[in-house]
């Protein structure tokens, strides 16, 4: 039986399993699907090929979204801004895309009056938690659907089904990598990789050449207005194509290459190799220009938002009241993030050479040691001894009552 006024909006990818997965809900629910494609800079088939491919499959309907440009303004620039580097290693870059698709998923189902939204994920990893935590954060009326994990949809019955439905499909039964990618990056696990003796081999890259053979050394301005990549050597770009730019031209150097063991929302832990060459270039660069324009204090306290912001994001809380205030707190910081930075790209590595700000916190005339220095040094002795204050309090409270090895920071007795 079919309901066609309450469907099942699916979040579409256009490959085997959600395009298994259309046939698979109608037939165990008897309710109509309608696929939703997002692209958010993944590469791949045209956008109207995998909404032709959808309706093959049995789709109601299919919507595409070109969604590249809100992707990178909207999603990845916060992230720039916050330096969001999960575990101080991994940019983040399928935890940020889950809460955009999530958006459009939604603004579907109240487009066609459906109460559930599907997604392809299984119910091992983190995207489920971070699907259904932002549709529901934003339409908490909706329910939400996971054939893989709800309704026992695994890949044999899925390429059992395709096969057997003759869906438009490829369907192979060996495929050695889970990969996700988008604008800001690529995300590799599982096959080999799960053993963690097991070094990545060739294959496994896509946007990173190989940083032990690169070309000559590229170098580079980027220009930023308040915290966001606006000019790149005096050329203006979008937030999107400043991150396709650095894509190409750090690839090409074999810059943003991870290879780590994280800690997953679910409690497991995962071997993932990640490629974020524009990702990690821009974070360097940026990183560098808020050396020069933040204050020491603000500077210091950001790098523990940085920390909260990045946890939060990877662990499905982008639409949090905490988050939220954490946005606000570094969209204050960015004020004076405007300037130049230049980098050199080469081997592997995104590297500040050059930095410049016309709203910098840097005094050449306190800085230099040469002539024209304007810094008292006089002033010194005296702030020495009031820094040094407490310190020499302690000292001596220690000297009085023999705990002299303590406060050497020792508890050795003899």
């Amino acid at each position: 039986m079919s309901t066609h006024n309450d469907p099942v909006v699916l979040a579409y990818s256009g490959g085997l399993d959600t395009s298994v997965a259309i046939g698979w809900i109608r037939e165990r629910t008897g309710r109509d699907v309608v696929a939703v494609a997002v692209d958010v800079g993944q590469g791949g088939e045209d956008l109207e090929v995998i909404r032709r491919r959808a309706l093959d499959c049995g789709a109601l309907r299919a919507h595409v979204v070109d969604a590249r440009e809100e992707f990178a303004a909207d999603y990845c620039m916060p992230a720039l801004k916050t330096n969001a580097l999960y575990e101080g290693a991994y940019p983040l870059v399928s935890a940020l895309s889950r809460p955009l698709i999530a958006k459009h998923l939604v603004a579907t189902a109240r487009e066609m009056g459906a109460s559930t939204v599907a997604h392809g994920c299984t119910g091992k990893g983190n995207d489920q938690v971070r699907f259904e935590v932002s549709i529901t954060s934003i339409a908490p009326e909706l329910e939400c659907l996971s054939p893989v994990r709800d309704l026992a949809l695994t890949r044999d019955l899925a390429i059992d089904y395709a096969v057997e439905h003759r869906l438009p499909i490829e369907t192979t039964r060996h495929n050695p990598f889970s990969i996700d990618q988008n604008v800001w990056g690529r995300a590799v696990e599982t096959g080999f990789l799960e053993d963690l003796w097991n070094a990545p081999t060739k294959d496994v890259y896509v946007y990173t050449d190989d940083p032990a053979y690169p070309p000559l050394p590229d170098e580079l301005v980027i220009t930023f207005d308040t915290g966001v990549p606006v000019a790149i050597d005096s050329v203006p770009v979008t937030p999107l194509e400043a991150v396709q730019e650095l894509n190409r031209r750090a690839g090409a150097q074999g810059v943003g290459r991870i290879d780590v063991v994280e800690d997953r929302l679910v409690g497991i832990k995962s071997r993932e190799v990640y490629e974020a060459p524009g990702a990690i270039a821009l974070i360097e660069a940026h990183r560098a220009l808020e050396a020069l324009t933040l204050d020491r204090l603000q500077r210091r306290f950001k790098r523990h938002v940085e920390q909260t912001w990045a946890e939060l994001v990877y662990e499905a809380q982008w639409f949090s009241p905490l988050k939220s205030s954490l946005d606000a707190f570094v969209e204050d910081t960015q004020r004076y993030v405007s300037g130049d930075v230049r980098m050199v790209l080469h081997g592997g590595r995104a590297t500040a050479t050059g930095r410049r700000s016309p709203v910098g916190l840097y005094d050449f005339n306190l800085a230099t040691y040469d002539t024209g220095d304007t810094f008292d040094q006089s002033s010194s002795r005296g702030f020495i001894d009031i820094y040094g204050l407490q310190s020499r309090l302690v000292a001596a409270r220690a000297a009085r009552t023999g705990q002299t090895e303590a406060a050497q920071g020792t508890t050795a007795r003899t």
